[in-house]
């Protein structure tokens, strides 16, 4: 039986369990996960927080990472500046980025969820509003979302992937995981 991690993944730390060549020491998962044969499924960059699965099947690993299987993973998006319906509308039907149009995302603004709060905070600045936003994509371009939202005019300040398929970070604090058998 496959075994599957859901981990919180916190701020700053590295999806994967080594960190080799950097002049300064940065946290990777070894320092919260101490499950051996267990590997990440996918990406999450160092810079965005939540669901982060790590398994130790590799056909698994694959159904969940491999962009054919077009797994929705979803994120709550805190973005710069308010989100006219054009801007939503453009990131609905796809937007052109550098290596090219993006699949449609499916996006509605939201209420500031309740989240844990993030280390270190995200900059307010008065006179520039920010918004939420959930958005799911099925895609797993390198900093897609982020891209996605900046080539529409709303900057990211700050990523967290809630879900990937029906597994959530729901109830998992930031550095904690939960192991569940498939």
């Amino acid at each position: 039986m496959a075994r599957l991690i859901l981990f919180n993944k916190p701020y700053g730390v590295l999806s994967q369990f080594t960190d080799r060549g950097s002049p300064t020491v940065r946290s990777t998962l070894s320092d919260y996960i101490a499950v051996k044969g267990v590997y990440p499924a996918g990406r999450l960059d160092r810079d965005s927080e939540g669901l982060l699965l790590l398994c130790n099947d590799g056909r698994l690993q694959a159904h969940i990472a491999d962009p054919r299987f077009k797994l929705p993973k979803s994120y709550l998006v805190q973005v710069e500046g308010e989100p006219e319906e054009a801007q939503l509308d453009r990131l609905r039907k796809g937007v052109l980025l550098k290596d090219g149009m993006s699949l449609p995302a499916d996006v509605e603004c939201i209420a500031e969820p309740p989240l844990w709060p993030r280390d270190p905070p995200i900059r307010q600045r008065k006179s520039i509003p920010d918004r939420w936003l959930r958005m799911t994509i099925r895609e797993g371009r390198n900093r897609q979302v982020r891209r996605m939202t900046a080539a529409v005019g709303l900057p990211t300040l700050r990523l967290v992937r809630w879900s990937i398929g029906d597994w959530t970070v729901a109830g998992i604090a930031p550095g904690q995981f939960a192991e569940i058998a498939v």
